[in-house]
């Protein structure tokens, strides 16, 4: 890549997409060079080098896989990528060696370091389950943070030999022990008024930990997106998560 990084925003009008089109044109080495929206022809993409994400789960999909076919890297904001739809995108991109795509399901630093220590607690206590809040406007539930943060979870549970998270309840037939995520209870909330935030609630006996992180505006996102356009193109291939540019 040149010195300067030109780049495309898909999902420009939105609410992550316009906060990140300003990011763009204030960062240095940046230079926005397209904003596309919902029905619009991505052309070229203006002659970006990275294009950005933030639309919708039902989009995301064909507008990486747009850009992969013109050797274009990605960093993805949206959620809703399942693994049948990043073993699709993994084959797609093998036949372009040379394009990295980033799927975030948090650009927020300390988002990433709830995640990281969340990871950590996870083998010391029985029991852990995830609360996530977002604004009202969100399509999709649980979010991708809080989906991956159970994951972090569980992996390390299996990892310290950890059996099932205790839990008496047989009845519940109106969900109210919420989601279950590879074993980890994961509980959304809708507000209006909220941006996103989560907190992870562990339990031993005679004790409690809460990792809790929040964000209170747009902006906080803006640092991890930034990063994650300036070192995608030199991570040829998949990644999902920011943590792994950040050494975290």
């Amino acid at each position: 890549m040149t010195d300067t990084i030109d780049v495309a925003v898909i999902g420009a009008s939105g609410r992550m997409g316009s906060t990140t089109c300003e990011a763009v044109e204030a960062a240095d080495g940046l230079r926005l060079v397209g904003r596309y929206d919902e029905g619009d022809d991505l052309g070229d993409l203006g002659g970006a080098q990275v294009a950005i994400d933030f639309t919708v789960p039902s989009a995301s999909p064909a507008n990486v896989a747009y850009c992969v076919d013109r050797d274009v890297s990605v960093v993805v904001g949206t959620t809703g990528w399942d693994d049948a739809k990043l073993d699709t995108l993994k084959k797609q991109l093998a036949q372009h060696d040379s394009v990295g795509v980033l799927i975030a399901p948090n650009f927020a630093i300390g988002a990433l370091l709830m995640m990281s220590f969340a990871q950590q607690a996870a083998r010391f206590y029985e029991s852990v389950e995830v609360v996530e809040t977002h604004h009202s406007g969100k399509v999709d539930a649980p979010s991708g943070t809080a989906a991956r943060t159970a994951r972090l979870i569980a992996q390390a549970r299996d990892e310290a030999g950890l059996g099932p998270v205790p839990d008496a309840t047989q009845t519940d037939p109106d969900g109210a022990r919420g989601a279950d995520v590879d074993g980890i209870p994961v509980h959304a909330l809708r507000l209006r008024g909220r941006v996103a935030h989560q907190e992870v609630d562990f339990g031993a006996e005679g004790e409690a930990l809460t990792i809790r992180h929040d964000s209170f505006d747009r902006v906080s996102f803006m640092p991890g997106v930034i990063e994650g356009v300036r070192q995608v193109g030199q991570h040829p291939g998949l990644t999902v998560g920011l943590e792994h540019y950040l050494g975290l």
